[in-house]
């Protein structure tokens, strides 16, 4: 029995799902005797550029405003606490009594945000305008980009982190290529597909297998993934909430307002029992602590049940599942809903997502008249920094330097993005000694 059978906790995984992405061999060695592979995948995440860059992105409000907002770094750090919770509460036999494995559950939280640009929402919005005619761009293909080429360069050349199946597939929130949504809407879509040269990726996590036509390839998930899902539901519909009050959104007034001018169809919204508490929380200044036990709430809402699919009966990881109390999905509708009118669409947001956008525009734009074909204006300059630069410019062809100039500027930090804009545009920021 090879490692990491012997140290799983019960028969749930096997070879099929602990198989690693890549062509150089099982991840860990058979004989490490310290780590199992899902540990690796997590202790990958955790040492990774991309994630540490998280601590300055965007998650609501921009990045260093405040002290006490939520990054995409803390942000991710919440998720894959929520979702190793659920899987410790999903143990318990009237629950449904499987183990699935703890460590792949917080390793897939801890990852299922590296894809996002700077600026939040916008960026990723901003980018898929930009890339229309490269491929386009989304968060949660650029996550499965940066896990499986763009991270970790190896001594042989290779890169990206040989990661497992299951924890691609549990990162692989959504599973359509673009191409298949272009087709399906009829239009080129504005998020929730994957790029069409990660078809490779879709079928190693398949196993070599077709999914059926009658198949909703962006509703087809492992169990681990839908835990993610549900943990990063809960972390933003919660926290987001707590965060809004504190930055003077959400006040009594706010909050009464939106709910007079609900549309019809969400009347219940005001009339849900949730919809008081708020209320009451907010005048008795008990928001976060009374948010913060709610957490433990959306995360007994969690119970698993058996499914069969075209995978079922090759991985337990698709046999499964999680269902969620029907009333503990309204609530987070409320708050998800409250978010989205009060917080997101006001002036102050709005603005913000409105420069970001422009300096993306600008930066994107920039580096296009320099590198890509038919838009070079004379040598094109070393305006990228090594190893992008050479990547670039080797690149076999125009979509793919495109791609590469997509990448460089998704990786950005927030206060990157800003500095990057004034050395390019800004005549009085920088000089030769300041590379900051």
């Amino acid at each position: 029995m090879g490692f990491h059978q012997a140290n799983m906790p019960d028969a749930f995984y096997s070879d099929f799902d602990s198989a690693a992405w890549g062509e150089n061999g099982p991840q860990p060695p058979a004989d490490d005797p310290h780590r199992t592979p899902y540990q690796v995948d997590r202790d990958r995440v955790i040492f990774s550029f991309a994630f540490r860059r998280l601590q300055s992105k965007t998650q609501v409000f921009q990045s260093g405003e405040y002290d006490f907002y939520r990054t995409r770094l803390t942000h991710s750090l919440e998720v894959a606490r929520i979702a190793r919770s659920i899987g410790e509460w999903l143990r318990r036999p009237e629950m449904g009594g499987q183990a699935i494995d703890l460590d792949l559950l917080e390793a897939i939280g801890l990852a299922h945000d590296l894809g996002h640009p700077p600026y939040g929402h916008i960026g990723e919005r901003k980018l898929n305008e930009l890339m229309a005619d490269y491929g386009g761009f989304e968060g949660n293909a650029q996550t499965l980009r940066i896990l499986t080429q763009l991270i970790y360069e190896r001594p042989d050349g290779a890169t990206g982190m040989r990661p497992t199946r299951a924890f691609l597939d549990g990162v692989l929130k959504y599973k359509s290529l673009r191409s298949e949504e272009t087709k399906r809407k009829g239009q080129l879509p504005a998020n929730h597909f994957i790029y069409d040269d990660q078809a490779n990726i879709r079928d190693f996590v398949f196993g070599g297998r077709t999914a059926p036509e009658d198949v909703v390839l962006n509703k087809f998930k492992s169990v681990e993934c839908q835990i993610m899902d549900w943990a990063d539901d809960t972390a933003y519909s919660l926290h987001d909430i707590v965060d809004g009050a504190k930055a003077g959104f959400l006040t009594l007034d706010s909050i009464q307002a939106w709910a007079a001018t609900l549309p019809e169809d969400l009347h219940w919204m005001r009339e849900h029992a949730a919809y008081e508490r708020l209320l009451d929380s907010i005048k008795q200044n008990k928001l976060e602590p009374r948010f913060a036990n709610k957490v433990g709430n959306f995360i007994h809402a969690c119970k698993l049940a058996p499914v069969e699919n075209f995978l079922s009966g090759l991985t337990q990881r698709h046999a499964y599942t999680v269902v969620i109390d029907p009333e503990v999905e309204r609530e987070r509708d409320i708050y998800k809903q409250l978010a989205l009118d009060v917080i997101f669409r006001s002036t102050r947001i709005q603005q913000i997502e409105f420069k970001g956008g422009v300096i993306l525009d600008k930066l994107f734009n920039a580096l296009a008249d320099h590198y890509l074909d038919g838009r070079m204006t004379g040598r094109a300059l070393k305006v990228l920094p090594e190893p992008v630069h050479s990547w670039t410019v080797g690149a076999a062809d125009e979509v793919s330097r495109a791609r590469y100039l997509c990448d460089f500027i998704a990786s950005l930090t927030d206060p990157q993005a800003a500095r990057l804009y004034k050395r390019l545009f800004d005549p009085d920021f920088g000089s030769i000694t300041d590379l900051s």
